[in-house]
């Protein structure tokens, strides 16, 4: 099972009041005489365009695909991720906080604020030990409201042996923070690599490889020089 995030940020209709509508930007639809729909560029008093006005067409063209091979049963595909979800929910709801205790759609969120309330184990500790377990983390941090949050989204694909491996792990996850939180706060351990210096890594960001040049990172960087502003400036 693997947690989901979207890849892209959803389009959300911005409305304005009349007076403001012929300074949006172009084009705009508009709907013809014939009930059909064109696109408008004749606006003078428009903005002009921001961006492109079609968006991530490959993601577009990627979901309608989706949409049109389901075909009907695309709302029996939606319940069974529901489903999924819900099942998950039930299952961890003793073993973590539940910062909304009720029925989810398709994700649901839960906290680790009580593991670090009192074994010190955060919501970070239990990502790394998932990899252990041979499942991907979750998102971890978000929504930022929530505490140690952990949004977990199973797939529609997903077997109920599959939801239940997920679940025990999470719950031995949650024993092991009672009895050795030490083998979460040094997780993962199967890897090829073990926990990473993230505060190193955000402070000396490397986005490409050097190759035979590529620096190394044991000792601390140079400081930078200090250039003195010219005289005046």
């Amino acid at each position: 099972m693997r947690a989901r995030r979207s890849s892209c940020t959803t389009s959300v209709p911005t409305a304005v009041v009349h007076i403001l509508a012929p300074c949006l930007p172009v084009p705009a639809v508009i709907r013809e005489a014939d009930d059909t729909f064109a696109l408008d560029f004749d606006r003078p008093k428009s903005i002009g365009k921001v961006r492109g006005y079609t968006g991530p067409f490959g993601v577009f063209v990627r979901s309608y695909a989706f949409m049109r091979m389901y075909g009907p049963r695309l709302r029996e595909m939606s319940e069974a991720a529901v489903l999924n979800a819900n099942y998950l929910l039930a299952r961890l709801r003793d073993a973590y906080e539940l910062p909304f205790d009720r029925l989810c759609m398709h994700e649901f969120v839960v906290s680790a604020r009580g593991l670090k309330r009192e074994h010190g184990v955060s919501a970070l500790d239990v990502a790394k030990r998932l990899m252990d377990y041979g499942f991907h983390p979750p998102t971890i941090y978000f929504p930022l409201i929530v505490p140690e949050a952990l949004m977990i989204e199973p797939t529609e694909t997903e077997p109920k042996e599959r939801l239940d491996d997920f679940c025990d792990a999470m719950l031995a996850i949650a024993r092991e923070a009672a009895d050795n939180p030490a083998i979460l706060h040094e997780a993962p351990h199967v890897r090829s690599v073990g926990r990473l210096d993230e505060v190193k890594a955000a402070k000396r960001a490397i986005v490409r490889y050097w190759f035979e040049d590529h620096p190394g990172l044991a000792a601390d960087p140079e400081p930078a020089a200090v250039v003195e502003a010219p005289k005046g400036a």
